[in-house]
């Protein structure tokens, strides 16, 4: 996978996260990883299809997705991963890669479209359509989010 490929997604989360009340969004780290690996906690599954194709997942412990939702929820308290917590990570989810569309078009990779997200709770396994994907370690406002970017 090329690695200028994960720059539209940086840029798409580094700006729709302020947006949505986040006002510290730090990239800790960048790293690749075979195309299996384990989760525990809340994984967000975007696929994208169209001249590249693949998934973007969005992942973080479930502690983590219950304070992200309360920020996303101007600070109501999130005691449970609901119903309503789960459908703010994945409007997150669905707005950072439609935003990733439109920073794709500007470096002229057009006609993408984004699948409506999938949402995996508990410890798993998840296996991209990719050989090696490439994972960004985020910090939002303290809260630890990693992005995995599978595309080709």
């Amino acid at each position: 996978m090329d690695v200028t490929i994960i720059n539209p997604i940086l840029s798409a989360f580094t700006e729709i996260l302020p947006q949505i009340g986040f006002q510290q969004i730090e990239k800790k780290k960048v790293s690749l990883v075979g195309s299996t690996f384990s989760y525990d906690g809340v994984l967000l599954n975007i696929a994208m299809i169209g001249s590249i194709k693949g998934v973007i997942l969005i992942g973080m412990t479930s502690d983590c997705a219950k304070s992200f939702a309360s920020k996303m929820m101007m600070g109501m308290e999130v005691t449970e991963f609901d119903k309503l917590a789960q459908s703010a990570i994945s409007e997150m989810g669905n707005m950072v890669c439609a935003n990733a569309c439109t920073q794709f078009s500007k470096i002229n990779v057009g006609g993408l479209d984004i699948s409506p997200p999938t949402l995996m709770m508990g410890q798993g396994q998840a296996t991209l359509p990719v050989p090696q994907a490439i994972i960004i370690d985020f910090t939002c406002d303290n809260l630890d989010v990693k992005i995995y970017v599978g595309l080709a």
